[in-house]
C-alpha cells in the first residue's frame, strides 16, 4: 500500500480522502443518481465497494431491510473470492476470523455393519496448489460488513440507504437520467410511502424473487430436482470425530449430510437429506420442523449421536436450477440499444447451496460490472463496454448450473447407486478447480484479446484470472506475490516481462518503455492523466535477473513514474526474479519477454510480445474514448 505521496498521513491509510460525490454526500437519498444499486447482498455490496473508488460517480445502494444483515444464509468463501478480497484490502482480516477448510472427509456405510457409517477417505482441499489463498467458511453477514467498510472508506463514501423496497421502474430514452425507479419506505415515519429516484443506470441485486428482473421482462428458466434438504446452523455436543472437518456423509438408508464447520470453533452447518418431494408436497416440505431435521441427521449419522443445544438458523429448500434469459434490459442486442438496467447474483441464476458457489459467483458478477460502470460514467470508455457484462457472466452462470446439477444429484444418490464406490470423492477431486472459482474463461471481445501470442506467457491464459507468482521488489529486496499488489482501484495493469538483456544494455524492453512513455498511441498517453501520470494504468516490469544485478537508476522512467504534487518517484514497480522461484519458469514466460495485460477485475485480457506496440495500441483504442 502506498501513501504519503500527497503529504504525511497519520490516520488509517485504508481510509481514502473523500472526493467528488463523497465530499458532499447527501444524508438522504437524492432524486438523481448515476448508479442505483437495489439490494445489499454480496453482488450489490462488492459493486458499491468498487464504485466507491470512482468519486466522480454518484452511486447509492438501497435495501428493504431496516439495517445490516445479521444472519446470512451463505457461508462458503472460495479461494477466488479471497483473492478478490485481497484487492479490496481485507483478505488477511477475514482469513483470521474464518474457518479454513484444508481437507474433506467422506463417510459411507460400513461394509461389516451397513447400518453404521465409517470414514472411507480424506482428500486435501487443494492438492494441486491452484491457489495460495485458502478456502474459508464465514458468515455472509461478515462478508457484507467488510465490503461495506471498503465502500465507506473509498473516496465516494458509499453507505447503504436502508428501509427502501423496489416497486417498479420505467425507462425513457434520450434522457440524461433515463431510468425512473419507484421505491417504497419499509421502515420509519414514512413507512408505506413511495418516492422516485431517477438514475442513469440501475442494477438489481435483489435476490431470486427480483423485482428488477421482473420489471425488465427477464424470466428464469430451469427445473426443480424435487429433492428437499434441511439446513441448520447449530451448536451441539457429539461423539462424531470429524465434526470440525468438512464431510460428505452417506448412510445405508440413503440419506446424506453435507457437514460444514463454521467460524468460531463450535458452530457448524448441516445440509440434511429429507428425500424426494411429492409432486404436490413442496409447501408441506418447507414446513418441516427443526426437530425432524435433527432426528433425520441422527438417523444418518448412526452410530454417532448429535445432541443439539442451540439452533442459530435453519431452513428447508428444494434444489432448483434456473438461469435468466439475459442479464440486462436489452431484448434484442442487434437493434443497437445499449443496456441501462442490469441484474446480478440470485436475480439471474439460482442453484443449490451445497457447491458453495452462490455468494462467490454473485460477487464476481458485481466485480465484473462495477469497474465497467465506473469507466463509462467517468467518460473514459464508451457505453458499449457495458454490453460485455451479460455476454461474459451469463456463460459463467450456465457453467455453474451444469456443475451444480452434477454435484447435487450425486450428493442425493444412495451408496449402492454408484457404479464405483469412490465416484463421489473422485468427482470432487477431479473438478476442484471449478468450485475454487478458477475455471472462468472469458472469450474474445472488446476487452479480451485473441490468443495469438499465448505461448509467450502460457501460465497466464488469456480470459482467465491472473494467477499470481512471487517476484522480488528491487528497491527494498522484498519478496512479494505480484498479483497481491493489484488493488480494486479500477485500473488496468500491464505486467511487462523483460527480455534477458542486462538493465544497462540496450534491448527490447528499453524500446518498449520509450514507446510506452512517449508515443501518442501508447495507452498511457491516450488515457486521462493526473499530474502527468496515467490515472488508469498500473505498470510493473519484471526482469529475469536477481535484484542484486539490477541497477534501479538505469531502469527506464516508464517504470518509475513521478507521483503526487511533490513529483515523488515511485520505485516500487520494478521487480527481479527469486533465485529459487523464478516467475519466468513458474508461469512459462518466453525469455524474449512479453506484455501481459490484466483487466481491473484481475482477468488476463491479452498477451503480446514486447515489439507488438501497434497491436497493444489497437487493443486499447476502442476501450478508451478520451484522447482518441
Amino acid at each position: 500500500m502506498q501513501f504519503h505521496h500527497y503529504g504525511y498521513v497519520s490516520h488509517d491509510p485504508r481510509i481514502k480522502p473523500a472526493a467528488g460525490s463523497g465530499v458532499s454526500r447527501a444524508a438522504s437519498l437524492p432524486e438523481e443518481v448515476d448508479v442505483l444499486i437495489v439490494g445489499t447482498g454480496p453482488a450489490g455490496m462488492i459493486m458499491a465497494a468498487q464504485l466507491a473508488q470512482f468519486p466522480e460517480v454518484t452511486t447509492r445502494i438501497v435495501e428493504r431491510r431496516a439495517g445490516r444483515l445479521e444472519i446470512g444464509h451463505a457461508d462458503g468463501i472460495q479461494a477466488r473470492s479471497v483473492e478478490t478480497f485481497q484487492a479490496f484490502g481485507f483478505a488477511d482480516r477475514i482469513t483470521a476470523e474464518a474457518y479454513r477448510i484444508t481437507e474433506m472427509a467422506f463417510w459411507k456405510p460400513d461394509i461389516s455393519q451397513p447400518t453404521c457409517i465409517t470414514r472411507t477417505a480424506r482428500t486435501p482441499d487443494d492438492p494441486a496448489g491452484i491457489s495460495e489463498f485458502p478456502h474459508l467458511i464465514v458468515n455472509q453477514a461478515r462478508v457484507l460488513d467488510y465490503l461495506a467498510e471498503a465502500a465507506m472508506n473509498g473516496p465516494a463514501r458509499i453507505r447503504p440507504d436502508y428501509g427502501f423496497a423496489f416497486d417498479s421502474l420505467h425507462i425513457a430514452e434520450n434522457d440524461e437520467y433515463p431510468v425512473t425507479v419507484t421505491l417504497r419506505h419499509t421502515a420509519g415515519e414514512q413507512e408505506g410511502l413511495s418516492r422516485t429516484v431517477r438514475a442513469k443506470y440501475v442494477v438489481g441485486c435483489d435476490g431470486a424473487r427480483s423485482g428488477v428482473r421482473s420489471a425488465i421482462g427477464c424470466t428464469l428458466a430451469g427445473d426443480q430436482a424435487n429433492h428437499a434438504w434441511g439446513v441448520m446452523d447449530v451448536l451441539a455436543v457429539t461423539d462424531f470425530p470429524d465434526i470440525r472437518t468438512k464431510c460428505a456423509i452417506q448412510s445405508h438408508s440413503g440419506g446424506s449430510i453435507l457437514l460444514i464447520p463454521r467460524e468460531g470453533g463450535h458452530l457448524f452447518r448441516m445440509y440434511v437429506d429429507l428425500g424426494e418431494v411429492p409432486a404436490d408436497g413442496s409447501n408441506k416440505v418447507r414446513e418441516t420442523p427443526i426437530d425432524t431435521i435433527i432426528a433425520k441427521a441422527n438417523e444418518i449419522m448412526h452410530p454417532y449421536q448429535l445432541d443439539v443445544r442451540h439452533v442459530a438458523w435453519h431452513s428447508v429448500y428444494e434444489v432448483g436450477h434456473r438461469l435468466s434469459d439475459r442479464f440486462d434490459d436489452v431484448e434484442n442486442p442487434d437493434a443497437g440499444r445499449l443496456p441501462r438496467v442490469f441484474i446480478t447474483g440470485d436475480a439471474c441464476h439460482t442453484h443449490s447451496a451445497k457447491a458453495g458457489q452462490g455468494m462467490n459467483v454473485s460477487m464476481q458478477d458485481g466485480f465484473n460490472l462495477g469497474w465497467k460502470l465506473g469507466h463509462v460514467l467517468t467518460g473514459v470508455s464508451p457505453a458499449s463496454l457495458l454490453s460485455t457484462y451479460s455476454a461474459e457472466r451469463q456463460v459463467v452462470a450456465k457453467n455453474l448450473i451444469d456443475f451444480d446439477k452434477q454435484w447435487s444429484s450425486m450428493m442425493a444418490k444412495r451408496p449402492e447407486e454408484f457404479e464405483d464406490p469412490s465416484e463421489l470423492e473422485d468427482f470432487y477431486m477431479r473438478t476442484i478447480e471449478f468450485p475454487a472459482g478458477f475455471m472462468t474463461e472469458y472469450q474474445p471481445s472488446m476487452i479480451i484479446g485473441e490468443t495469438t501470442y499465448q505461448a509467450l506467457a502460457a501460465g497466464f491464459p488469456v480470459g482467465k484470472r491472473f494467477k499470481s507468482a512471487p517476484a522480488i521488489r528491487v528497491c527494498d529486496a522484498n519478496p512479494l506475490q505480484l498479483g497481491h499488489l493489484a488493488e480494486a482501484d479500477g485500473r488496468w495493469r500491464l505486467y511487462v516481462f523483460a527480455d534477458s538483456a542486462a538493465v544497462d544494455t540496450p534491448s527490447a524492453i528499453d524500446e518498449f518503455a520509450t514507446w510506452l512513455k512517449t508515443s501518442p498511441q501508447s495507452p498511457l498517453q491516450v488515457a486521462p492523466q493526473t499530474e502527468g501520470v496515467s490515472t488508469w494504468f498500473d505498470v510493473k516490469v519484471i526482469y529475469q535477473q536477481p535484484h542484486e544485478e539490477i541497477d534501479i537508476t538505469r531502469v527506464p522512467e516508464a517504470f518509475k513514474p513521478e507521483v503526487g504534487p511533490f513529483a515523488l518517484v515511485n520505485l516500487e514497480n520494478v521487480f527481479g526474479c527469486l533465485p529459487d522461484d523464478d516467475i519466468f519458469s513458474a508461469r512459462s514466460i518466453d525469455r524474449h519477454g512479453a506484455v501481459v495485460v490484466v483487466r481491473p477485475d484481475q482477468y488476463v485480457a491479452h498477451v503480446l510480445p514486447l515489439s507488438a506496440t501497434e497491436e497493444l495500441a489497437a487493443f486499447f483504442k476502442p476501450i478508451f474514448t478520451v484522447g482518441v
